[in-house]
């Protein structure tokens, strides 16, 4: 490995391999060199080839190409699709790289075991994307409960509002809109969450159950009239939901407002006025939120009993404005409640006492997560070149239980919400 800085390959040049990865790269070259990139997309891979200088030779259409060959780097960047994640990464381990893995790591329990095995049998570190761990405001929350300033933690009520916008651009048009080509949404949405939340509560789940459904994103929920295409729709003026004004007219988000970034690149890589239009006239994003293939739910509540008789409550909705999560920690002494998107915690002791804390989250292209992407990567960087993983707080051993408590609480709901025994 080079003394001074970390080379890579990516595998998956979308939202998280380009946008957070690839970007982490071109702004930290002191630090990390790209140094192969796979995307079956020609457009995403000549995009990708240009900014960073890939050699052609280095650009392949599939990961299996990529790590069929001779080991390219230090470390494998998997950031394919959900259903791809475990094969991809049985391939990099088997050629030799370290592992930042997106999550989720695999779509059942017998996909995680797997990378853990290989992992181990190839004596690789694998760092799970649990971002939320990294970012400033969990970070700060974590240590005022190991400083026991609220004493005990007895419950944690938990809210991801994952906004009507960006609920209908990924999981009603885009790619995690169904479960059997990518995940349940408890799984490709919020492990995220239930990895967080077990880790601020320090201990174990020992029984699930959880309630929700796809209230809203159904034809039989569709205005009359409603076109299967929003460009044909004679309604729309009255939709939130409408693609075209969100990407293409609207002052705040569209790409006639200059936005080129996610999600409007997801639409087209080089976006402009016409291959916006063009995007919504042929492809998945420009579909009636009423008249598509999904079924994952867009809404859910989970319960988690803990092993110390504390309980975990946590909702995901589709039905907000802004994507943000909330949390409140309640303890025998105090409790501690937060707002992610504010950047703010509020502590209250039982004695009267109140505290305020701003926590301070710089804009920018790294400022994912609430920070916590740029730690993340940084921490990974620093893993290879120390060697040491408990340095990590994601990695796949920590991975597996929040994984396992995201299956099962979907295995309750399509149970009516049956409680359902955590055994790891």
């Amino acid at each position: 490995m080079n003394e001074n800085k970390v080379t890579m390959v990516i595998a998956g040049l979308g939202g998280r391999g380009h946008d957070i990865y690839g970007q982490y790269a071109l702004e930290h070259p002191d630090e990390v060199e790209i140094a192969a990139i796979a995307d079956p997309r020609p457009d995403r891979l000549e995009l990708a080839r240009r900014e960073w200088n890939i050699p052609p030779e280095r650009c392949f259409t599939s990961a299996e190409e990529m790590f069929a060959l001779p080991q390219l780097a230090d470390a494998a960047v998997i950031a394919t699709q959900d259903r791809q994640h475990v094969a991809h990464a049985g391939a990099a381990l088997k050629a030799g790289y370290h592992l930042l893995l997106e999550k989720p790591v695999a779509v059942d329990i017998e996909g995680c075991l797997e990378v853990l095995r290989l992992a181990r049998q190839y004596r690789r570190h694998v760092v799970v994307c649990h971002v939320l761990r990294y970012s400033p405001f969990y970070t700060t929350l974590k240590r005022i409960i190991t400083e026991g300033r609220i004493g005990e933690v007895v419950t944690i009520q938990a809210m991801e509002q994952v906004g009507y916008w960006h609920h209908a651009h990924s999981y009603v048009r885009g790619n995690w809109r169904r479960a059997d080509e990518s995940s349940p949404m408890i799984l490709a949405k919020c492990c995220h969450d239930m990895d967080v939340l077990l880790w601020l509560s320090g201990r174990r789940a020992q029984r699930v159950s959880s309630y929700g459904s796809n209230y809203l994103f159904r034809a039989d929920k569709a205005p009359e009239g409603a076109a299967e295409r929003c460009l044909d729709c004679p309604v729309r003026a009255d939709c939130p939901y409408d693609a075209v004004r969100y990407y293409l007219e609207s002052d705040r988000t569209s790409v006639r407002a200059g936005r080129v970034h996610w999600p409007i690149n997801v639409l087209d890589p080089n976006p402009t006025e016409e291959t916006i239009a063009r995007a919504l006239r042929e492809g998945p994003y420009g579909r009636c939120v009423f008249h598509c293939d999904n079924d994952v739910v867009d809404h859910q509540v989970v319960n988690i009993d803990l092993d110390n008789g504390a309980t975990i409550n946590f909702t995901m909705s589709a039905f907000t404005e802004r994507c943000y999560r909330t949390i409140k920690v309640m303890g025998t002494r105090g409790c501690v409640e937060g707002n992610m998107d504010l950047a703010h915690l509020t502590l209250h002791d039982f004695f009267g006492h109140t505290e305020e804390i701003d926590l301070n989250i710089t804009d920018g292209s790294m400022a994912g997560h609430g920070g916590g992407d740029a730690v993340m990567v940084k921490q990974f960087v620093d893993l290879l070149h120390s060697g040491r993983d408990d340095e990590m707080q994601s990695s796949i051993e920590h991975s597996i239980e929040s994984h396992l408590v995201a299956l099962l609480a979907e295995n309750s709901r399509l149970d009516e919400g049956r409680s359902l025994p955590v055994e790891l």
